[in-house]
This record gives structure tokens, sequence and C-alpha cells, in this order.
């Protein structure tokens, strides 16, 4: 009997895993580069198709208007062109041409004749702004009402395939047909988070769909989520530190490396073939005065992270429950039909609020300055109450988009306030410190300052803009997350799992997580290998270094170990002090087992002494020695990370047995 021929999927289950977890990485950046082209397509086709007719239409009727009252804004309707583009590109070209943001305008056409309509009030000449994001709020409201769920989102997705969070991923089709109705009628939001989401679901669910590991689902998670951003940007390389780079992110190894790899190159390619090689936004030229400016990009990116935890704190008021209770109470649909209008409302004033923005940013970037300040300034604050607007009442769309907007106008003001604007400094003109500012406010508000540097790099291909973006991009990402805490999510929005760990975390003392033995304290002048031999005795990983009755520092097994292997010559043999690699990491007691973690993880230790201090240590986590030194008698013990999950671990088994203690005192079985 012929033996029987092999399955199909036999030959890829049985790859060593690297090259099984690439396989499958290949097809989540192919899929999801499709996804993000559908996406574009399907944008496009609802601005010039479906919306196109509508809004000329409205154009022609409120330009039949006799007269504008005097309590109305006055607008100038420039003549419709037979090819106006996308709507809201007219739409912006009346309020660009408005502020003097675009060229000197052609020589109108002559004026066709007036269309006789009986009547027709004199309001309506305004209808074009309002009613369209009025009208796509309101389908984009029914939409989520009728489908339900669009979808886990980035800050859920890791959870699930690590099985602590139910939850089934979703194909993003849902997803990028509300962002396409939101973003095509208005909302002030990015395509990107569509994108990158849409990217992380196609992962997952192709993870289960193959019946992978927890590891590997994690893995085609972050190979999801840097196609999306590879794709929606167009910047592979910026893609793949996202992964990386974002607070969500859980997928460390080499093979996850490789496959993230994988999957940003095949949907940068998929996209190339479909969209074209021509970049998302068409920067111009960095201009460098003088190698003498890079300080004062310093000061721009102060001014970002200003900037950018105003846009954090605005979309966490947006999202929180105050705000939501009361769009809970509407009837479907009428949040974002309301939220459309109000944006609509912004528009008669600044059109450029609507939509992505992109179009905005290639004007600022287009002029050499000659902008009034106060129109900037204004623009910004109307941007940032557009973009609260959009996402609290539930449009579909992402967060980097309005960073970059308000990273370009903030940079540009920064530019003529430097210039012939104010200061009249030799500088580089305004456009320059506006593409510094693109990257400045996306790093601050995204927690990613190589994503978003990389990004610039990519899309202006200019070496020489490296060292500015550097500066003011870690410097704003650095002071956010200063004020921010390292926890928060960023645009990336809220985790529920993460933010009910952290408030456990918070609901147990740091003295839960001592480790048992008392903390083996030694003097500075005795010789590492005496102290080594002294840690290997009692079983333990560090040690704290005394001198005259004042903690020096902690020193572990690894340190004493290296100290000992090292060949450089010494006169004498290696004190204990010498050992001393880091400074001293602590936290008094009375804290939480979150700050605990706060301070473990980021500095990639194992444990931390705890110190019995009057007033602790204020709200700032403590780092060094104090000014007074740390005396050995107010040592109370040594927190670790096991001390931690031994704490969490009688929380948990102490909730399980409350239920049973009730049951048998009831007498319930």
């Amino acid at each position: 009997m012929p033996p029987s021929a092999p399955e199909p999927d036999a030959d890829l289950r049985g790859l060593p895993f690297q090259w099984n977890l690439l396989a499958w990485a290949a097809l989540v950046g192919t899929l999801t580069g499709l996804a993000v082209v559908a996406f574009h397509e399907l944008l496009g086709f609802i601005n010039n198709f479906l919306f196109d007719p509508f809004v000329e239409g409205l154009l022609v009727i409120g330009r039949s208007s006799p007269a504008t009252p005097a309590d109305l804004p006055q607008i100038d309707l420039p003549p419709l062109a037979p090819d106006s583009g996308t709507p809201l590109r007219a739409l912006l070209q009346l309020g660009l041409d408005g502020i003097g943001l675009l060229a000197t305008a052609p020589p109108p056409p002559p004026a066709p004749p007036p269309i006789s309509l009986p009547n027709t009030p004199d309001w309506l000449a305004l209808w074009p702004v309002v009613v369209v994001p009025t009208l796509g709020g309101l389908a984009v409201g029914l939409l989520r009402h009728v489908a339900g769920s669009i979808g886990p989102g980035l800050s859920s997705l890791m959870a699930i395939a690590d099985g602590s969070q139910g939850g089934e991923p979703r194909l993003p089709w849902l997803r990028l047909v509300a962002a396409s109705l939101s973003l095509g009628s208005g909302a002030s939001l990015g395509p990107e988070g569509p994108s990158v989401e849409g990217g992380g679901n196609i992962g997952l669910w192709v993870a289960l769909k193959g019946r992978l590991s927890p590891q590997a689902q994690k893995a085609l998670v972050g190979a999801g989520v840097a196609a999306g951003l590879a794709a929606g940007f167009k910047a592979p390389i910026a893609g793949v530190f996202f992964a990386f780079e974002g607070s969500y992110s859980a997928i460390p190894g080499r093979p996850s490396l490789r496959a993230v790899l994988v999957a940003a190159v095949a949907s940068a390619l998929v996209t190339q073939l479909c969209l074209g090689d021509t970049p998302i936004l068409r920067l111009p030229a960095y201009e460098v005065r003088s190698p003498l400016e890079l300080p004062l990009y310093l000061g721009l990116g102060l001014l970002a992270s200003l900037m950018s935890w105003l846009l954090i704190r605005l979309l966490a008021a947006g999202r929180g429950e105050r705000v939501q209770s009361v769009v809970r109470r509407l009837p479907p649909g009428m949040p974002t039909a309301l939220g459309g209008a109000a944006l609509g409302a912004m528009a008669l004033v600044f059109p450029q609020v609507l939509g992505v923005g992109y179009d905005t940013i290639e004007a600022l970037l287009g002029r050499d300055g000659g902008i009034p300040l106060l129109t900037l300034v204004a623009l910004i604050g109307v941007k940032l109450v557009a973009t609260t607007v959009s996402n609290a009442t539930g449009f579909v769309g992402g967060g980097f988009a309005p960073s970059l907007f308000l990273g370009a106008v903030l940079g540009n003001c920064y530019g003529q306030a430097l210039g012939s604007g104010g200061l009249n400094l030799p500088v580089a003109e305004p456009p320059a410190y506006a593409m510094v500012g693109m990257a400045a406010v996306l790093a601050g508000s995204a927690r990613a300052p190589l994503t978003a540097l990389l990004l610039l790099f990519e899309l202006t291909r200019d070496i020489r803009i490296v060292l500015p973006l550097m500066a003011a991009a870690g410097l704003s990402a650095a002071l956010v997350e200063r004020w921010q805490g390292i926890h928060d999510p960023g645009l990336m929005g809220p985790d529920p799992l993460e933010e009910r760990r952290r408030g456990q975390l918070a609901g147990i003392g740091v003295e839960e997580a001592f480790e048992p033995e008392a903390p083996l304290v030694l003097p500075a002048a005795m010789a590492a290998s005496d102290a080594l031999a002294r840690l290997i005795d009692s079983h333990g990983h560090c040690l704290l270094v005394e001198q005259a009755g004042l903690v020096l520092g902690l020193v572990t097994i690894g340190d004493l170990q290296r100290g000992l292997s090292s060949e450089v010559k010494r006169q004498g043999p290696l004190d204990l002090a010498d050992c001393v690699r880091t400074d001293l990491v602590w936290l008094p007691m009375g804290v939480s087992l979150d700050r605990l973690e706060d301070q473990l993880r980021p500095n990639g230790l194992r444990q931390l002494p705890i110190f019995e201090l009057e007033g602790g240590s204020g709200d700032h986590l403590p780092h060094g020695l104090p000014a007074g030194g740390l005396p050995v008698s107010l040592l109370r013990g040594v927190a670790s990370r096991d001390g931690m999950a031994r704490a969490q671990a009688r929380r948990f088994q102490a909730a399980s047995e409350r239920p049973s203690i009730r049951a048998s005192a009831t007498g319930s079985t």
C-alpha cells in the first residue's frame, strides 16, 4: 500500500521555530499591507466619489445666497474650480487662503451665471462646513452601535495573547470602514491608529488560527503593529522600532525581532507596489544655518513636551468616566453627530482642523514664515479641542497625525519667534523648526522618541536633521515621562487590565515584598574576595556597602565577580568600595509595590534597600544618595522582584479563600 501523502502544512509545522515564525510574520505583513492599501483606497473613494458631489452641491447653494448678515462671520468663498480635489481639500482651501497659508491663487475664472433659487436662507452658505462632519458622525455612531465592538485595541492584544484577559481579535474591516467615514467626514484624527491596531489584530488572528504558542502570538502582534505603521507612513524602520518601543510591548528576544523585521518589510513592499513610493508627507529639504543653533532646539523640545503633556491630558479627560457617562446617556449616533457639529462650528473659522491635516502641514512647511503668530497660536488651541472632541465622542482614528500637526504649527511659531517675527536671530527658516517640532511632539505624546526620530528621518531622508531631532525629541520624551510616569500609555490609551494590576500593587505595602533574610551590610574597606565568600555563604544576591555608619551603595554578586576577574592591574587587593558600579537606588518606608516596580523595572534591578526616613522622598522616585546620607541604622530591609511575586500570591490566595470561608459559615455547599 503506498504511503499516505503528508498533510499540506506538515512541512511548515516541521520547520525550526524561527523559520516557522518568520513565515507567519511574512503572512501577517502581507495581509496588513493589503488592509492598509484597502483603507487608503476606501478613504479616497469616500472623499472623491461619495461626498464630493454632495459637498460641491452645498457649496454651489451656499454661493447663491444674496447676502451674509452682519452677525455671521465674513467668509470669502473662492469660485469653484473644474477639479477641486477632495471635499476636505476644497474646504481647506477656503481657510488656508483666508489666513495666507497658500501661495497667491491664480486669477479666478469668469463668474458663472447665478443659480436662481427662490428665497434661499443666508445661513445656508455655511452648510458645507457644518453638515458634512455632522452627517459623517451620525453614520459612524450608528455603525458602531449596530456592529458592536470593532475589535480590541493595542492595550489589550498582548494581554489576550498572554491569556490574562478574555476576548478575541477581529479582522480590521469594520474598524477601517469606520475610520474612513470618520476621517472622510472631517474627524480631527489620523489614519495611522486604525492601521496599527488593524495590524495587531491581524497578527493575533493569524496566530490563533495557526494555533501558535502564546510567545509566538505576542511576537505576531508586534509584527502586525510594525507592519501597520510601516505601511501607514511608508516608513519600515520606524515601524520596527515602534513595535519594541511602545508602552504595550512585551516581545523581547531575537526571534521576535526577526519576525517584526520581516513583517515590516513585507507590508512596506505591498504598500509601495500598490500605492507607489511617494512619501505620505512631502517635506522640504532641511536647512542648517549654523551648528550653534542646536541649543535652540532644546528650547523647542521643552515647548514640545508641554504640548505633548497637554494633548495627553486632554485625550485622557475625554476618555474619562465623567465625559463618557454623559456620552452613554445619549441616543445611538447622537454623540458622534454632536461631535461632528462641534467640529463643523470650529471649522467655520479654522477649516484646517478638519481631517488628517497633512495638507496644512505641507502648506506650513512650504513657505518661509510670514504667517501671523497669533493666528498659529489660535490654530493650536482649536486643533487641541477638535482632536479631544473627535476622540471623546466616538470617531475612529489615531493620534499620530494630530501630534505631527501640532508639532508643525508649534515649530513654525518657535522659528518665527526666533527669527524675523521676534528676536531677529540668524537662524534657519520656520519650516526647519516645524519639522523638528513634529518629531518632538510625537516623541512626547506617543512615548516613542526613537520612532519619532526615525520617522522624520525616513520622510526627509536628510542626515543633517538627525542631531536636532535627537536633542528635541529626547528632551520632550524624557520630560513627559518625568511628569506622567513610566506607565502612562500616552496616545495609545489606557489598558484596563494594566490599570487593574497597578491598582492592586498600589494597595500592597512595600514591607510585604521584603526578603526573609536580613540584608548583608559590609564595610567598604573589606577585600572583595572576602565579601564574595560572605555573600555566597549567606545565599544572597547582593550586599550593602557602608562607611562611617552611612550606606555607600549596593553591590551584586555579578559586580564582585566582574571586579575580581578584571585584568586591571592594582597596587593592592580589590576593596569592596571599588566594586560599587552605580548610584544607589532605594525607597522609603510607607510606599506601595507600584513604586517598587517603578524603581526596579527601568533600572534592571532585582532588589533594592528600604529606609525609614521622615518625610519619605516626596513624590519623585529617589536615585542616588540624599544630602545627609542614608544611615545604616535606618535600613529596614531589602525588597525584591521575588518578594513582589510572593506578596501578590498571598493576596490572591487570601481573596480566593474568602468565598469558601463565607460558604462554610452559612452552611452552604
